[in-house]
């Protein structure tokens, strides 16, 4: 099975109840539950409990409590909060056993026509000249395992280098800009899209808080978790086409570090706003 097959059968949320779910794990699982993961899950029980299939997403708001056992299922328990014609709110808790994971609002709303404006999409180099993220690992087997080792159902292609290069060069920088597409057919379904777009908002958003430093997973000594993630949703996701993620660090203080991004999509439209904030301790080696 592919690594992107598996991505949606763990999107493919087994139903228990009328407002209860169960989700599985991939093969391939970091020490904790991924994030994204939860984030994409949860978007998925919310979705399936709408009275309206076409009422679209507006806003997602996820804080993370416990680490996830990635050796156990999730249960997604989905709370109705309001449902109207063009308004409706889920609040959904990730569980297992008596722990909570997760607990995710998400608001949904059919505004229409109105006023319309949006930042400039950077200006980056074409993803199919781009190479893939297998050959920006190559060589940094041993310094960045967690990454080679990960899941990868979706495309990446780094405009700029990632951290582990930027750091053997000795540089820094103060934003991370990625193309992202699925790895395999997304199905005609626009919940799993934006699913998947949930799923790869996880990745890089936080890399910037590090690369502004000079730093890198694997090469220095950090320690990073997310504590709470919102995305905001201003059109509909095509994952089966490339999307420009780019994301900068505004801020850092107290060990916590603020990414903050946007989807664009190949026509330069804005697609989803993200703001994480992640708690990142650093420990210097000490010479």
């Amino acid at each position: 099975m592919s690594d992107f097959q598996e991505l949606l059968d763990v999107l493919s949320l087994n139903r228990i109840a009328e407002n209860r779910f169960s989700g599985s794990h991939p093969s391939k699982t970091p020490m904790r539950t991924f994030g994204g993961q939860l984030m994409a899950q949860s978007f998925v029980a919310s979705s399936r409990t709408l009275t309206r299939d076409d009422l679209p997403p507006s806003a997602m708001s996820v804080h993370f409590v416990n680490g996830g056992d990635t050796s156990k299922d999730i249960e997604f328990h989905v709370v109705p909060l309001r449902d109207e014609r063009r308004f409706a709110n889920r609040r959904v808790d990730a569980v297992q056993g008596e722990m909570l994971l997760s607990s995710a609002m998400i608001s949904y709303m059919s505004g229409g026509r109105g006023l319309e404006h949006a930042v400039e999409p950077p200006e980056v180099a074409d993803p199919e000249s781009l190479p893939p993220i297998g050959e920006l690992l190559r060589g940094y087997e041993e310094t960045v395992p967690l990454f080679v080792n990960a899941l990868q159902p979706v495309d990446w292609r780094y405009t700029n280098d990632p951290a582990w290069v930027m750091r053997d060069k000795g540089d820094r920088l103060d934003h991370n800009r990625v193309w992202l597409k699925a790895l395999g057919t997304v199905p005609a379904d626009p919940v799993l899209h934006t699913a998947t777009m949930l799923y790869s908002s996880d990745t890089t958003v936080l890399d910037s808080v590090i690369t502004r430093h000079g730093l890198s997973w694997g090469f220095d000594r950090i320690f990073a978790a997310s504590a709470n993630h919102s995305v905001w949703f201003h059109r509909q996701v095509d994952f089966n086409d490339w999307v420009l993620y780019s994301t900068t660090s505004p801020v850092a203080a107290d060990s916590r570090g603020l990414g903050t991004g946007h989807f664009f999509d190949r026509a330069g439209q804005v697609v989803a706003s993200v703001v994480q904030e992640g708690v990142l301790k650093y420990f210097p080696t000490v010479r």
